[in-house]
């Protein structure tokens, strides 16, 4: 049974990445504000100062670039954003994002050369932080200007301040493109992507970073940059880029690459063929949580592509920081190193190899499972599995997050883990099935996911795994026997019912469970129990009754008190009732015995019945003659107890059933004693598998573990007796 997941579902989303650009504040800096009348004229004025300083005269520049400082300075605080927007600020900044025009040829120096466009995108950068404002900067022709930004370097010598300015244009765009798909595209129709390709090879590290970022959010859902970022030749460098020391740049092009791949089968097999996996896997390592967590991502995508690159994962060493990093105490990091093992987990079966465990975590005691030596060659059945003592116990953990897409991912690798049957009995070894069932989820896509990891185990539970499982159930520690006990309860065959729970011992571990002074160990095991019942048959005690177990004569609804050929009369509460001796002698033992034996009532004409109410007599009566009756609730106990007296079985049976349909939770412990009083097997059971499948209800009421206790002999004697019968299944208990 295979869960159908297109590749994208479930996948944890990438975004464009989005800068702040005030790397020059330290985190939680007070910004005084101003009323909004003084703010405003204090953008007005700055907005004068460039309107009117559009020149390479030096005063001109240096009050130029104040003005931009000021504007870049209040707009690093976000609540007084839409006051400089307002103030007109945008296309006074825009127009200072070009140099002023000068005389043809003019080669000399210039009074603060590329600093006005500098502070200029900075302060649009910070402007963009708002989504509302990045339309009207577009609008007012920022990107051929930012495009050419980005150009600057190859028209002059490279300066600080040039690095600066290229920079600032590039955070700029990554800000004006983030999450607005039509700037993104725009963007490219400018001519923006070959600029901040090329910048991936620019000498200054924070330009380098600056460009990833930019190319990371402008490949983030739009093919067609993204199929231009490839043409350009970007992959090559992005890939060396992994393997930077700085941790920025690395975190950049993971970045970038992953939302080049997303969606995109062709560039994820380009990037595949360029080389990126090695250097991809190395990251999972890295001191950056952040480039560790990207890179988690980014694998789980290229599991995606085929069972060769599952394997090519695997051999070159990914399995294990993937488990170790289920371990980490970052949310995030834990979702993608699950979503990752979830996606290789689709193929990927443990090798358990006896004796030859190492060590993987030491701080928890893990161990994973060595490579088969030939695993280049091995088919999708038979490459490295994600070692149950290493990666399972962590991924049934994050089934208790509290984060949706955490919970999701861990259950979609338990789903892969489960498609092996060399992982079942580790798995429910330690616990995994307890996990699944008790485990609370929060997205329906989740829930799913576990019902079919359940049914999968469910599948292979025959055969090798089986044995596997009765070998644990007869050695193991009793924590991991009582787990088994549990665990196949719910998902085996009821063929194998005989061989696991009597032959094996099965049913002692659960009634164990049953009698613990544990509340959650009793409750697990009265819902394995019930489960089991539910399986060992078709109908329950009480479904119908009977047929009699003895031949029956009816003489017919004619002869109920009649006085016609009546050859004895009995006396109830003082009325006659007639009766003939031919049907009461096949009727039941007890009537044979009072006519055939020596009782005093055998040659009696008239027989007193004592302590029975005649409409209770009339209806056994009635019963003895016709072979049915209607059992009215009111009445059903006191024909019980007169049938019992009787020997009628199948008016037993009726009775039983009557009384059967009025179980409720204040009633069931009466209902059984009445049952014990009477012997009313099939009522006593109706009240055990009533306990069982109400457990949970009936813990918190008085008496209850008194009755628990009580009952757990006759659980013992109902289940022998129901998992010895050839093909209980079939049977009616």
């Amino acid at each position: 049974m295979e869960l159908q997941r297109p590749e994208e579902e479930g996948l944890p989303e990438r975004k464009g990445q989005k800068r702040k650009l005030d790397e020059e504040i330290q985190e939680g800096r007070e910004i005084s504000l101003p009323n909004r009348r003084a703010l405003l004229a204090e953008v007005t004025a700055q907005v004068s100062v460039l309107e009117s300083a559009f020149s390479w005269r030096e005063s001109d520049r240096a009050s130029a670039k104040r003005a931009t400082h000021v504007l870049a300075e209040l707009a690093k605080n976000e609540e007084v954003v839409n006051v400089i927007v307002e103030g007109g600020a945008v296309p006074a900044l825009v127009k200072h994002l070009q140099a002023p025009p000068c005389d043809y040829g003019d080669l000399s120096p210039k009074p603060f050369e590329h600093e006005v466009e500098k502070g200029s995108a900075f302060a649009l950068g910070l402007l963009a932080v708002k989504p509302e404002h990045q339309q009207l900067i577009v609008d007012s022709g920022a990107l051929s200007h930012l495009v050419n930004l980005l150009r600057r370097h190859k028209d002059s010598s490279i300066s600080r301040a040039v690095i600066s300015v290229i920079r600032r244009a590039a955070d700029a765009v990554t800000n004006l493109a983030h999450e607005n798909s039509s700037i993104k595209t725009r963007v490219r129709m400018e001519g923006g992507i070959p600029p901040l390709v090329e910048l991936l090879e620019f000498t200054d590290t924070k330009v380098q970073r600056a460009a990833a970022g930019a190319l990371r959010t402008l490949a983030f859902k739009n093919d067609e940059n993204k199929n231009q970022i490839v043409e350009c030749n970007a992959l090559p460098t992005l890939i060396l880029m992994l393997r930077s020391e700085d941790a920025a740049i690395h975190y950049e092009a993971v970045g970038v690459i992953g939302n080049l791949v997303h969606s995109s089968p062709d560039i994820k097999k380009e990037v595949l063929d360029t080389g990126a996996l090695q250097p991809v896997i190395g990251l999972l390592n890295s001191c950056c949580s952040e480039s560790q967590r990207e890179a988690a991502l980014l694998l789980g995508q290229f599991a995606a592509t085929d069972s060769d690159c599952k394997v090519h994962i695997v051999q070159r060493g990914a399995v294990r920081p993937l488990i170790e990093m289920l371990h980490s105490p970052d949310v995030q990091l834990k979702e993608m190193s699950a979503f990752a093992l979830g996606r290789l987990a689709q193929v990927i079966i443990a090798i358990f190899l006896v004796g030859q465990f190492q060590a993987v975590i030491s701080a928890v005691k893990v161990a994973y499972w060595p490579l088969y030596s030939n695993l280049a060659k091995a088919r999708h059945t038979q490459s490295i599995g994600i070692a149950h003592s290493g990666g399972l116990v962590p991924l049934l953990k994050l089934l208790d997050s509290k984060n949706g897409s955490l919970q999701h991912n861990a259950a979609f690798a338990l789903y892969g883990l489960a498609d092996n049957e060399d992982n079942v009995s580790n798995f429910i070894r330690v616990g995994g099935v307890q996990r699944l069932q008790d485990g609370e989820f929060i997205v329906q896509a989740t829930k799913d996911c576990v019902a079919k990891t359940l049914k999968r185990l469910e599948e292979k539970i025959h055969g090798r795994v089986l044995n596997n499982l009765l070998y644990l159930m007869r050695v193991a520690e009793k924590p991991v026997q009582r787990r088994v006990a549990l665990a196949v309860a719910h998902l085996c065959s009821p063929d194998d019912h005989r061989t696991i729970f009597i032959d094996n011992n099965g049913l002692e571990l659960l009634l164990g469970l049953l009698g613990s002074s544990s509340a959650k160990q009793q409750l697990d095991g009265a819902v394995a129990l019930y489960k089991l019942s539910n399986k060992a048959m078709t109908l329950s005690p009480m479904d119908a009754a009977p047929p009699s177990p003895t031949p029956q004569v009816y003489l017919g609804e004619q002869y109920v008190n009649n006085a016609t050929l009546s050859d004895v009369t009995f006396l109830v509460e003082g009325r006659r009732f007639y009766a003939h001796r031919i049907c009461l002698l096949a009727s039941s033992d007890a009537f044979r015995a009072m006519f055939d034996g020596g009782y005093r009532e055998k040659d009696a004409r008239d027989i007193e019945i004592p302590n029975i109410k005649w409409e209770v007599f009339e209806l056994m009566m009635r019963f003895i003659y016709t072979g049915s009756v209607d059992v009215t609730l009111d009445i059903a106990q006191d024909l019980l107890r007169a049938a019992d007296q009787y020997l009628l079985e199948g008016l037993k049976r009726l009775c039983e059933y009557t009384i059967a349909q009025d179980i409720l939770l204040e009633n069931v412990s009466s209902m059984y004693e009445l049952s014990e009083a009477f012997h009313a097997i099939s009522l006593g059971h109706t009240c055990i598998l009533f306990i069982l499948e109400h457990f949970d209800k009936l813990s918190a009421r008085p008496g209850h573990l008194h009755l628990v206790q009580r009952i757990i002999p006759e659980i013992r004697d109902y289940f022998a007796k129901a998992l010895t019968r050839p093909n209980t299944h079939k049977l009616r208990l």
